[in-house]
């Protein structure tokens, strides 16, 4: 699915700015549907009981005036106004003349317009005239009469005054104040980006040592930045492997190349001497076979480290690790050495059986190769903790503390033992346990070397 681009002016380019913005607006929205509520509960509703009070009062006038007259009319007004409790009642009866017959109020609309009016009328109730806010029905009676009839809702409209006092200074308050704070993080969040930014040009213009500067705070942009930093850290030592992994084939390429072209010029001087020609084809066919396993392992150990992970079974490794050991045993019994095994029974993993038996294959091909003639190997399974370790052990040479992280990398090769073989088995044992989530660690043996692999639960 591809978005559509959406190019912003200026400021808005930033998202923090733009997210200030959107949450100003909800929450300025906010705040106006809580007054809206508050203003049906404390004004509204209030308003449509008063007119239902108007109408109920004003309705039993009119039928006072139908049933008995005008002078019935007047003195209902006068109890009313006089009677009255909570609200103040407003009243005005004028003659079809417009002459006043009876008013408890100081003004009125003049000219008659709509049934329902909320005006500010004047009132001399109390003796003095005041200024009140008051919901008023005018009806015209039999014979020309004018009733406007009314009570007083001077509290409801402060009310409705101070709710949209409030809208509008908590809405203008609430953008102004997002407004500062809106840029103020953006400016914050900027300085950290570019940050980030500019670490990762660096990276781009081909330094790879940059890492991204940390406050020590915690906060999100210090764990994403030092998750940047552990990234570019594995950048850099997969490049400088790469590097070492380059340098190491043309040099370990060097030799067997030389020996072929030798081997091949030989076999074009060798003439008729089928003799000659049938031993440097045989030479040039071992260094060939020799370069294509040399490239094989390199391709074997490229998919274990970034290809995808195959699917993983329940694998009998009780009956993989016998098998490996009768596999080697005439290998061992060739150079003299003795190689036991010690597995106890119905020990399983989940795993890849065919890359579980060439670590363990490669471990016991290395051992046999640097032990002692007439010396020992050994290989043992058991249960720690729920995870299940194999080690392999010899009383060879072993490998001194300072190598035994780097024979781990393709090509190297220890300074201790003979020198034969491409120096990529353990290479190709850190890749599979890798594929597996195991650890491989190499251990004192006392004398020799002790491999073990740790195997997760």
């Amino acid at each position: 699915m591809t978005w559509p681009q959406v190019s912003w002016p200026g400021p808005l380019r930033s998202l923090t700015l733009r997210l200030t913005l959107a949450y100003m607006i909800l929450f300025s929205g906010s705040i106006g549907l809580m007054l809206a509520v508050t203003y049906v509960g404390g004004v509204w509703r209030p308003l449509r009981q008063v007119e239902a009070t108007i109408r109920e009062q004003s309705d039993g006038l009119s039928e006072i005036y139908r049933a008995q007259g005008r002078d019935a009319l007047i003195r209902a007004l006068e109890r009313r106004a006089a009677t009255s409790r909570g609200r103040l009642p407003y009243h005005v009866l004028l003659a079809p003349n417009g002459a006043v017959v009876a008013a408890n109020l100081a003004d009125w609309p003049t000219v008659r317009g709509a049934e329902w009016v909320r005006y500010e009328f004047g009132t001399y109730a109390t003796g003095t005239e005041e200024e009140h806010e008051a919901v008023v029905r005018d009806l015209v009676l039999g014979g020309g009469y004018r009733l406007l009839v009314g009570l007083d809702t001077e509290d409801l409209d402060e009310r409705e005054d101070l709710i949209f006092e409030a809208l509008s200074w908590g809405a203008g308050m609430s953008l102004a104040l997002g407004l500062i704070g809106g840029l103020v993080m953006t400016y914050a969040v900027s300085q950290r980006l570019e940050n980030i930014n500019r670490t990762a040009r660096a990276v781009i213009a081909g330094d790879l040592s940059g890492r991204v500067a940390l406050r020590g705070s915690g906060d999100d942009f210090d764990q994403l930045s030092a998750t940047l930093n552990e990234m570019l850290a594995r950048i850099e030592g997969l490049v400088a492997s790469i590097s070492r992994v380059s340098d190491n084939i043309a040099h370990e390429l060097r030799t067997p190349l030389a020996r072929l072209r030798a081997e091949l010029e030989e076999l074009a001087d060798a003439g008729d001497d089928r003799e000659a020609v049938s031993t440097r084809t045989a030479a040039a066919l071992a260094e060939a076979e020799r370069l294509q396993a040399m490239f094989e392992a390199l391709l074997r150990i490229a998919r274990l480290q970034s290809g995808p992970r195959g699917p993983m079974a329940p694998v009998d490794l009780t009956a993989l690790l016998e098998d490996a050991v009768e596999l080697h045993r005439p290998a061992a019994e060739e150079a003299g050495q003795t190689l036991t095994a010690e597995v106890p029974d119905d020990v399983a993993i989940e795993g890849d059986r065919d890359l579980i038996f060439q670590m363990v294959s490669n471990l016991l091909d290395n051992a046999i190769k640097f032990g002692p003639p007439a010396g020992r190997v050994a290989l043992a399974a058991r249960r720690v903790d729920g995870a299940v370790e194999v080690a392999v052990s010899d009383n060879g040479p072993g490998v001194p503390p300072e190598d035994r992280e780097r024979v781990f990398e393709r090509f190297y090769r220890s300074g201790t033992g003979p020198a034969a073989g491409f120096g990529l088995g353990l290479s190709l044992v850190a890749g599979a346990a890798e594929r597996h989530g195991a650890e491989v660690r190499l251990e004192d043996a006392d004398p020799g070397l002790r491999a073990v692999i740790r195997f997760p639960s």
